[in-house]
């Protein structure tokens, strides 16, 4: 090897091969194997990118606190952690913040690459272009490196084709280090930040974990320069990772900001409706809206009332108010009283309904996948969750015990809810001492979706099949065998059956099931699980006495009156009778009853008179 060390031109074989032709090669190969890298590149995916034109950011003069605090951290080089993931709900700003840093980033320097993800764009909703696209952009930083990755596509033309931890070793971690040996990289002045925006929006859960592991094995591991900057919904793939309880792998890697949680974007959700709908004004040939009394802080108060600290409905409202067509003036009053019904064809909140029909959709097909999940109804559940947590049933009741009702076995709710962490949460009481936990909307306009069949469209779940729902589960609830654990979810139960029993828009169909109820033997079941009770002195409590009193009077009063079943209300009778004679032996009154079954009596009487 020493004596051919300063050789430049020499034969072989009587092959004549010059030092010329060897550079000539190996940059034709490097150049090669750039051009491959193009052509698996998602360029939609960039910041900058066409396809992406006005993309959302940021308004001036909001989310400053929030962006110092990341661009602070992307700046401070010298902290142990290297990977900062920002979750929040559906529509909190992520991806304007995301776009808003990015350009800062891009301004300072700094921005070594960026992917921002989309469910709509098949060339960026799955993993396949990722790699590429973050070594494509690294590799415009430095010609050494993008001499390094080019040849590593040509030593492999199958790299393309392999999962996304050799794809990152090979086209961004080796030529990383590499380059960086040789001299031809300075690690400290080479753009260090790497974004990836929406991973929620990458296809299949199992894609997004899969991308937190490589990250995590590739560039955490390996210790590389970089700091990089994630956000997404906070659904199960970053969760499990980032989560405490257990404990993720990500957990001690990570700055985690939970920007739904940390930071009320109210007060910056009002000043950027101010600031727009003004400027909207102003250009508008509407008089009216170049008022300085227009818009009021009426109408403001409303919209940020309405949305409920999340961006996307502010900037919902301002995409619909600013269309050219008709005057502004009148189109925020038709966001601002907009209620549907059928036949309108005007749906100022349709980008956000779109975004709610998806990720409820998502969620519906997994959770109606999994077998152990035996065929419930996902939409079903979750309208009766939200119908509880808005207190249509005259009160509200932890969703604890709503599972119970439904059937559902314990913690029903955080799996029905596992796929909506973006509009829903689940939330404890820290005022009652006892185990109560209750459903909060991050969005007061997702209640509202749910409720409309004009948005929601074929996931639309009707109240009046939610109320026939708990009907048929509380009743049973009561016939089912086993003890009631609790005195005061008996007292719940009879209360939610009381409500929809009685309330005015129950259609009399809906009720059948109080006639099956007394002919299998309901009663009876309900008769021995309280003479249990009486016995051993767990159902004392006048309040859930009085409930039941109604419940069984009320249902004499329907199944007489409405049904025509006077047999079937002379059974109950009896039960009625003796609970009553039980309850008074204790030596409590129920004077209400006691009044309402009189009053019946006597009218029963003057009917048959």
């Amino acid at each position: 090897m020493s004596i051919l060390a300063n050789a430049h031109s020499f034969r072989v074989d009587n092959m004549h091969i010059h030092s010329s032709q060897h550079v000539h090669s190996t940059q034709e190969n490097q150049k090669e194997g750039w051009e491959m890298l193009l052509k698996h590149v998602a360029s939609n995916a960039l910041h900058d990118s066409s396809a992406r034109f006005d993309p959302p950011k940021c308004d001036k003069d909001t989310r400053v606190e929030v962006t110092k605090e990341l661009m602070d951290w992307i700046q401070d080089r010298e902290s142990p952690q290297r990977l900062l993931c920002m979750t929040g709900a559906a529509g909190a700003g992520k991806s304007a913040l995301q776009q808003t840093i990015a350009e800062q980033c891009s301004d300072s320097n700094i921005l070594g690459s960026a992917f921002f993800f989309s469910a709509g764009d098949p060339t960026r909703n799955n993993l396949s272009r990722v790699i590429p696209t973050i070594a494509c952009q690294l590799g415009l930083h430095n010609p050494a490196l993008r001499d390094v990755i080019g040849k590593e596509i040509v030593d492999d033309q199958l790299i393309f084709e392999k999962n996304i931890k050799i794809q990152m070793n090979a086209l961004v971690v080796t030529p990383f280090k590499r380059v960086s040996a040789s001299g031809k990289l300075d690690c400290n002045t080479f753009p260090h930040a790497i974004l990836i925006d929406g991973l929620d929006e990458c296809s299949g859960e199992e894609n997004q974990a899969e991308l937190l592991s490589t990250i995590k094995h590739c560039l955490l591991d390996n210790d590389l320069p970089f700091r990089i900057f994630i956000s997404s919904r906070p659904e199960w793939a970053i969760r499990s990772a980032l989560y405490s309880k257990p404990e993720g792998y990500l957990y001690q890697l990570t700055y985690h900001i939970k920007l739904s949680d940390k930071y009320d974007a109210t007060a910056d959700i009002r000043h950027y409706l101010w600031r727009r709908l003004k400027d909207i004004g102003g250009r508008s040939h509407d008089l009216r809206a170049q008022s300085c009394l227009w818009p009021t802080n009426e109408d403001i108060e409303q919209l940020v009332a309405a949305a409920s600290g999340q961006f996307v409905y502010a900037a919902t409202v301002v995409k619909y108010v600013s269309e050219r067509r008709g005057s502004p003036v009148d189109r925020l009053k038709k966001i601002i009283d907009w209620t549907p019904h059928d036949g309108q064809q005007t749906r100022p909140l349709e980008p956000l309904d779109t975004l709610y029909r998806l990720i409820l959709s998502t969620a519906k097909e997994l959770y109606e996948a999994v077998d152990t999940n035996r065929g419930r109804d996902f939409l079903l559940i979750l309208r009766a969750h939200q119908v509880n947590s808005d207190r249509r049933i005259g009160f509200q009741t932890s969703t604890r015990l709503v599972d119970e009702i439904v059937g559902l076995e314990e913690g029903g709710h955080q799996v029905l809810f596992s796929d909506l962490h973006s509009l829903v949460s689940v939330r404890q009481d820290p005022k009652i001492t006892r185990v109560w936990e209750e459903m909060h909307f991050y969005h007061l306009s997702f209640s509202e979706f749910l409720g409309s069949e004009f948005r929601a469209q074929h996931l639309f779940v009707s109240e009046t099949r939610v109320r026939q729902y708990f009907v048929d589960s509380c009743l049973q609830k009561l016939r089912q065998q086993e003890d009631f654990l609790c005195n005061s979810s008996f007292s719940i139960i009879i209360m939610a059956l009381l409500h929809y029993i009685n309330n005015q828009t129950t259609h009399i169909n809906d009720l059948r099931s109080l006639i099956d109820f007394t002919r299998n033997n309901g009663w009876r079941r309900l008769d021995e699980r309280l003479s249990s009770h009486f016995k051993t002195g767990l159902f004392s409590f006048a309040s859930s006495w009085n409930g039941l009193a109604h419940f069984t009077s009320h249902a004499i009063q329907r199944l007489n009156s409405d049904f025509h079943e006077h047999e079937l209300a002379a059974i109950v009778t009896t039960y009625f009778d003796k609970w009553k004679a039980s309850y008074q032996h204790c030596g409590f009154r129920l004077p209400e009853a006691e009044e309402e079954q009189n009053k019946e009596e006597k009218e029963r009487e003057k009917e048959g008179n």
